[in-house]
């Protein structure tokens, strides 16, 4: 899509040439039959620059490529509407280029929701007073939570305010082919937050979605062009799923934070723990499974309800391939799994591709 898109504003900027070609006698353009004077002709020469420009901020995914393209369709018409007798076919040109304009702007302003909560939430955040974790801040914990710990490489360095991370996924429903996706979250852990923002390819288009779990009250909003609404859910389900889902990110992408006080253990054996985290009269469950060498492999929970069909099943995320990336120990794949009675189904692979803890801006 977005390459039929590049090639329509490509052929369109450049049939504007004709007009500057014309006013300044540098071609013979018989197909334009009014007279173009100089001032005009420049004017012709700037629409061409203009479509140029947005089609190149179109290809490199320049989030306000949609205003440079609004401008150049506002001069086109303009113009053509001075020369329509000559030029009144472009018009079925501007409209195209229109309509991806507005599903650009349609992006921008939904993208735009997520950065602003962002950028709210990064001013509110808090340090903590002792910032260093230490061995006394895990010492309450189970023995193999206390070794993953240790393994992860979070010990005697910051505690963790926030945590940004961007994954490459890859997703699918039960019955339907996978598809791909980029994501972006940012996780806050002084007051339990997690604002995910997901652009999946569906059909050679990009549909947003943004998931918001603020103050345990969690949404999930889904759009065509970020413009139509295609999933949108809220309520008190969806508040205790994002709730295991934020819980899943701490244990996986941020373990410092396992020594929250929210969070209450119980030790099962040497590889396995049991933990209950409860936010703002929500509590949830999971059990956490370790290896020998102290990484956590897998983490398991009853507590989460599959969108799709609004049933409670079981949801585990078994991980691997760990990293260390600024220092800390995480895992690099991942894949979610829901435990439907007629067997397991892999409905998301997650690739870390980048995480950064303790943000300011």
């Amino acid at each position: 899509m977005k390459w039929f898109f590049f090639s329509i504003v490509i052929i369109h900027a450049f049939i504007h040439a004709l007009g500057f070609l014309k006013s300044f006698k540098l071609a013979e353009i018989n197909q334009l039959t009014q007279q173009i004077s100089k001032p005009m002709g420049i004017l012709w020469l700037i629409a061409l620059i203009l479509f140029l420009a947005a089609a190149i901020q179109l290809m490199i995914d320049h989030n306000l490529w949609w205003l440079t393209g609004l401008a150049a369709v506002i001069l086109s018409q303009f113009l053509i509407i001075l020369f329509w007798q000559d030029a009144k076919f472009g018009t079925i040109a501007n409209i195209i280029v229109l309509l991806s304009v507005i599903a650009g702007y349609g992006f921008w302003s939904f993208e735009n929701v997520f950065n602003n909560d962002v950028s709210e939430r990064l001013k509110q955040n808090k340090k903590f007073e002792n910032n260093l974790l230490t061995e006394k801040d895990i010492e309450h914990l189970p023995a193999p939570v206390q070794k993953y710990l240790r393994y992860a490489g979070v010990i005697n360095k910051e505690k963790i305010n926030n945590v940004k991370i961007v994954f490459d996924v890859e997703m699918r429903e039960k019955g339907k082919d996978w598809f791909k996706a980029a994501s972006v979250q940012y996780n806050f852990f002084d007051e339990p937050t997690r604002l995910f923002f997901m652009k999946a390819k569906m059909f050679g288009m990009t549909v947003p979605g943004y998931h918001r779990y603020v103050e345990a009250k969690a949404t999930m909003d889904i759009r065509l062009f970020g413009l139509f609404p295609i999933v949108k859910q809220s309520g008190d389900i969806m508040n205790k799923t994002e709730t295991v889902t934020l819980f899943n990110d701490m244990c996986l992408m941020a373990p410092a934070t396992l020594i929250d006080k929210r969070i209450k253990w119980e030790t099962i054996d040497s590889l396995t723990s049991k933990a209950i985290f409860t936010n703002r009269g929500i509590s949830v469950s999971a059990i956490l499974y370790f290896n020998e060498a102290g990484q956590l492999i897998n983490f398991t929970s009853d507590d989460r309800t599959a969108i799709a069909d609004m049933k409670q099943y079981r949801f585990s995320t078994p991980v691997k391939d760990y990293k260390n990336i600024n220092g800390i120990n995480v895992p690099t794949y991942g894949e979610a799994i829901w435990h439907y009675p007629d067997g397991e189904f892999v409905y998301g692979k997650f690739s870390l591709k980048s995480i950064e803890y303790n943000l300011t801006d």
